[in-house]
């Protein structure tokens, strides 16, 4: 099995490992954090008046273009250094990619978005004293553990080990030591350096945006509760055959420490994966879409990572029954019943056209308010009517006859409408009404948008219409 192939039961990929490089150890004092990063902002600071003069004497085409090379270098050396210091000011920066595309530049937002994929393995030596004290010199004493990790990601990293007892093979996940204690000083440090880099625009409160990091942080970091939405997803799904959860094993598991049982399998985007018939990448693909519309819709309760590291796919030999593998619960979110409610009715009114539903909708989860002018509300309903195009019925009008089979089924890997759905959003969306929206509708997103890069890598032909039927009354 290729490196990038091998599953991993961690929050990250293993790609950014397969060179097996480490790190001796990660900053985690809030003092060394606290003079890389302002060290940054400083070298920004002087960087940013070189352009302001430098951008006086240019025009037009030529401005812009030196603007958006700015903010590019701006943003990756911000990335770079927080790649270096992991823990939660780089998980922070992944997260501020989501936000960001609503008040960030294009540019800056495309390399946070890198930060997932660029995170090199902490020695054994830095992560042991860790382990020992969650679990104890006893009980570690039961496992034979690689110190070679599996996976590494910006809050801890993943090891592969064995029950000697059983001989079963697990994976032990490890915060990094300090991460949970530095959350405050990373934030703060971090909402300090967005603003030295100038990256967001000058008059914009920021504040509410990275107070809601925060709470995202000390949730990832908990894996108490991590633990237990794992073994909720384990029962829910016991007993589907088209999925694997990991069990958890209790004994090897603590506040910063997860243990459960490796589950290997293929990541959607391999040569084996893409290898498989139509009809069987029809049916994982059916998988992953009736997975998420039975969180949301049914349990309320959404795991909102997306990242391919999350799902691996376990090839059956006989042909009979691919296996979707389901990792990492950490960044699970419950969502209210109004909440769910609200945001079918937008889903529901954008099927039907409906603008007064969409905006009823709109209205009650706070996405605009009672002020929003009507010519706004109308492009946001152009944008929710196009965002919906694989759930409507087949052969509809408002969908190019080349997208549907002969069957009436929505051909993802043909779709461009990723790019269709940016370039509207660019265009209706621009104004001052607009609000960054709630995390809920970050986070839910975040899922939707992985849900359809899943179907589209699976190059899937889906009839999706019938999926949503029963949870929105639709004909």
């Amino acid at each position: 099995m290729a490196e990038q192939d091998k599953p991993d039961n961690s929050e990250a990929n293993s790609e950014a490992i397969a060179d097996g490089s480490t790190m001796d150890r990660i900053k985690t004092g809030a003092f060394e954090r606290n003079v890389a990063l302002t060290r940054m902002g400083v070298g920004a600071g002087a960087k940013i008046a070189g352009h302001t003069v430098r951008n006086f004497f240019r025009r037009g085409e030529s401005k812009e273009e030196a603007n958006r090379n700015f903010y590019r270098a701006q943003a990756k050396e911000l990335a770079d250094e927080l790649g270096r210091l992991k823990g939660s000011v780089m998980k922070a920066g992944q997260m501020l990619s989501l936000y960001g595309q609503y008040f960030l530049p294009e540019e800056a937002v495309e390399v946070l978005a890198t930060l997932q994929d660029n995170t090199p393995a902490v020695s054994w030596s830095f992560v042991e004293p860790q382990l020992i004290d969650a679990l104890g010199e006893t009980t570690i004493a039961k496992l034979d553990i690689h110190r070679k990790p599996i996976a590494a990601a910006s809050l801890g990293q993943a090891h592969l080990a064995t029950i000697k007892a059983t001989g079963e093979q697990v994976v032990v996940k490890i915060q990094y030591p300090g991460v949970a204690n530095a959350i405050d000083t990373d934030i703060r440090t971090l909402s300090r350096l967005i603003s030295a880099t100038r990256l967001a625009p000058k008059a914009l409160d920021l504040t509410d945006v990275f107070n809601e990091l925060r709470d995202m942080l000390v949730r990832e970091c908990d894996y108490v509760q991590e633990r237990e939405f794992t073994e909720i997803f384990y029962d829910r799904l016991v007993d589907d055959k088209r999925f694997i959860v990991p069990k958890v094993y209790p004994e090897f598991c603590a506040q910063r420490v997860l243990t459960t049982r490796y589950e290997p399998g293929y990541s959607v985007s391999s040569k084996e994966v893409q290898a498989l018939s139509q009809k069987r990448r029809n049916a994982l693909a059916q998988g992953f879409a009736e997975l998420f519309v039975t969180e949301f819709f049914d349990w309320n309760l959404v795991q909102t990572d997306p990242h391919f590291g999350n799902y691996r796919v376990r090839i059956d030999p006989d042909a009979e029954n691919d296996q979707i593998v389901t990792l990492d619960f950490g960044a699970t979110r419950p969502f209210d019943k109004s909440f769910v409610d609200s945001y079918g009715r937008i889903v529901r009114g954008s099927l039907q056209a409906d603008r007064r539903e969409v905006a009823q909708g709109v209205l009650e989860i706070g996405l605009m308010d009672s002020n929003t002018p009507q010519s706004f509300l109308e492009g946001f309903g152009d944008l929710t009517e196009l965002i919906v195009e694989p759930f409507r019925k087949p052969f509809d009008p408002m969908v190019s006859e080349r997208l549907y089979t002969p069957g009436g089924a929505y051909r993802f890997g043909d779709t461009d409408l990723p790019a269709r759905v940016g370039q509207t959003a660019a265009l209706k969306m621009m104004s001052k009404h607009f609000k960054i929206p709630p995390q809920e509708i970050i986070f839910l997103h975040r899922r939707i948008g992985g849900v359809l890069v899943t179907l589209k890598t699976l190059r899937a032909e889906l009839r999706l219409h019938e999926l949503l039927k029963p949870y929105l009354d639709l004909s």
